[in-house]
């Protein structure tokens, strides 16, 4: 399985996608992109509940070691805060790397957290703080290529460039071995801002999400070193099941999406049943070589037709002859 440390040691930017389930990630996979983002947001929103630490830890981790065992590239598992002080990080550290899982990403917000696109609150931890859940996550770590990715919100809380870069500075220094700088603006303008500061003693991260008119191309020109689409999977696909059900209930049929819709072929390909079929075929030996047992009720006697056919009754009493 490709590293993802060696991943940053290669020249060239890594394209992220967010996805949230095994599904997603193998047609991440299959696109070509780096890695997959196991997105608190796409995991949260396909259960029907907001992105605030709703959900606990362990769904947030079934979802990513499914995703992991699915695919050959790495996994990042977006782990917000943290899921709570540092011995929750401890924890979550623990059991994600355990996992397969080649990343974690903490952001410096208070827990429990909102999505970073919801107006109103918006509470960071203090350095201090966010500093200890850093360095209990890197003297947690069991292998050298687990790594962390510590992701500051300030300019999300409205903080500004300064705090930004000295949260980013911090963090750093206790180990995280990259920093997802975010922002919420529409323009890169503020993104560019902090990388034009930054000394690059750590890789950058970046998620595009309001600011698309930036490409990746531009972005690696810059010094970004990792890019993640977060959440585009999820909306693309909300966008089509809206249409495809609307489609159905205004044609009274399915006639009109036949043609837009995949096939039950590459369904069946994505779910591996080529490997299925080819196991069956190499161990699946004589175990239905004997004749089956069809169960009737009789009135207490077993006719000739009946053994000669393997069919062994029950009587209408329940005792057999």
């Amino acid at each position: 399985m490709l590293k993802l440390r060696e991943l940053f040691k290669r020249p060239g930017i890594i394209r992220v996608i967010g996805t949230h389930n095994p599904l997603g990630a193998k047609l991440a996979e299959r696109a070509g992109f780096d890695a997959v983002w196991s997105s608190g947001l796409e995991i949260s929103a396909a259960h029907g509940v907001p992105d605030a630490n709703i959900l606990t830890m362990s769904e947030y981790l079934g979802v990513a070691q499914s995703m992991a065992e699915a695919i050959k590239i790495p996994v990042i598992a977006d782990i917000d805060t943290g899921y709570g002080n540092c011995n929750n990080v401890i924890h979550a550290v623990r059991k994600f790397e355990g996992a397969g899982i080649q990343a974690v990403c903490i952001e410096d917000k208070l827990f429990p957290k909102v999505n970073s696109f919801i107006p109103g609150r918006q509470e960071l931890a203090s350095i201090p703080e966010f500093v200890g859940k850093l360095r209990a996550a890197k003297d947690t770590q069991r292998t050298d290529d687990f790594m962390v990715i510590a992701r500051t919100e300030a300019l999300i809380a409205g903080w500004g460039q300064e705090e930004a870069l000295k949260r980013a500075y911090s963090y750093a220094e206790a180990g995280a071995d990259a920093i997802l700088i975010h922002s919420k603006d529409t323009s890169p303008q503020p993104i560019i801002e902090f990388i034009n500061a930054w000394d690059f003693c750590k890789p950058i991260v970046v998620v595009p999400t309001t600011y698309p008119t930036i490409t990746a191309s531009q972005l690696e020109e810059l010094g970004v070193k990792m890019v993640i689409y977060a959440n585009h999977g999820l909306r693309a696909s909300i966008s089509a099941l809206e249409e495809t059900f609307a489609e159905i209930l205004r044609t009274d049929s399915t006639i009109t999406i036949e043609s837009e819709i995949a096939p039950l072929s590459l369904v069946f390909d994505l779910q591996g049943m080529a490997e299925f079929k080819k196991a069956e075929k190499a161990y699946l030996h004589g175990e239905r070589s004997q004749p089956q047992v069809a169960v009737a009720a009789t009135d207490g006697h077993l006719d000739q037709h009946s053994i000669k056919n393997g069919i062994a009754e029950i009587p209408k009493n329940g005792v057999r002859h």
